[in-house]
């Protein structure tokens, strides 16, 4: 397995990394084979979060056996210090850790919600406190608004983000690399197969693996995954000819129905989270996961079906989906 330095953190990781999304659907004991068969195939950095129901007690009950060998990341949506630090304590005793390598600022997308996390009592002086207290060791942010990211890397206590990055989705990307690098700020590619649109796993993360990023975490919940994702860590050769020319032919096949997350359809008048709703349509169609999709789509506070067909977020939309009709197709699904 080939192994990068997380930025400034100091910490080796493996350039595949395990996504703790999955993980939800299969048993205690599925899971506990799964994790010990990445950690003997040299997948050591797994990432996590407070969202993802039981994944951070399977990870853990895995983990905690053979913790020097893992490097261990989740993240909260957090935003008060009070929640933050009730988050720190919750996830250390759900994975049974004494500490937690990498604690990140899950999804802040707004500069609102980054002035509430700055402030004297908001969720990063929690963070800063954990750290001083030996509870977590390094501190992220994760995203998918890529623009806004790059204004919060220049916060000095933040060591790594995490964002969106496949072959689909490449808008901003090289910037924020940049940026990165220069400023020592570790690299952690999520949605490395746009949500399991990409079907050749291989090629998906060999694509993320030709750049300047330290690890990518495709969600895993089976052996076969497992194997065949750390096999691409031990060898991540550049793509030919052939295929990037298959590559490109697949994200051609997606067509123009395909979320990005870039936030640029909202505000919606009736209130629809759009790119949220998006994004739990993929969760229920992708990833199987159609229970814990409908459950987090009911606590949305306007459906889809609120939709009353205006189209102002389709002339907002930089990629010209069409959202209306994605709208009413996620709608029967999660309803």
């Amino acid at each position: 397995m080939e192994y990068r330095t997380l930025g400034k953190t100091g910490l080796k990781v493996s350039v595949v990394g395990f996504g703790g999304i999955p993980i939800q659907r299969v048993s205690a004991a599925e899971a506990n084979a799964i994790v010990n068969r990445a950690l003997d195939l040299g997948i050591n950095f797994f990432d996590t979060a407070r969202a993802y129901t039981d994944s951070e007690e399977k990870l853990g009950a895995a983990l905690k056996a053979r913790r020097k060998e893992a490097v261990i990341a989740t993240k909260s949506m957090a935003r008060t210090g009070e929640a933050m630090a009730a988050d720190i304590k919750k996830s250390l005793e759900t994975m049974g850790l004494d500490y937690i390598d990498l604690y990140q600022l899950h999804n802040v997308k707004s500069k609102r919600e980054l002035d509430r996390v700055l402030s004297p009592d908001g969720a990063l002086a929690a963070l800063k406190e954990a750290k001083k207290e030996g509870l977590i060791r390094h501190i992220g942010i994760t995203g998918h608004i890529k623009d806004f990211l790059s204004q919060t890397l220049v916060l000095g206590e933040i060591e790594t983000v995490q964002f969106p990055f496949n072959a689909v989705e490449t808008v901003g990307v090289p910037e924020l690399l940049k940026q990165a690098g220069a400023m020592g700020k570790g690299v952690i590619v999520m949605k490395p197969l746009a949500g399991g649109a990409l079907r050749n796993g291989n090629l998906a993360l060999r694509y993320i693996l030709e750049h300047d990023v330290t690890t990518v975490i495709p969600g895993m919940d089976s052996l076969q995954q497992v194997e065949e994702n750390a096999g691409v860590g031990n060898a991540p050769l550049p793509l030919t000819a052939a295929e990037r020319y298959a590559l490109d032919e697949e994200v051609k096949t997606l067509g123009g129905a395909f979320c990005r997350r870039c936030e640029y359809c909202k505000p919606c008048g009736q209130n629809i989270d759009i790119p949220t709703v998006f994004l739990l349509d993929g969760y229920y169609t992708r990833y199987n996961l159609q229970d814990w999709a409908r459950e987090r789509y009911r606590a949305l506070k306007a459906g889809a079906d609120a939709c009353i067909g205006c189209g102002e977020c389709e002339e907002r939309c930089p990629y010209n989906l069409p959202i209306r009709q994605m709208l009413a197709e996620a709608a029967a699904r999660l309803g």
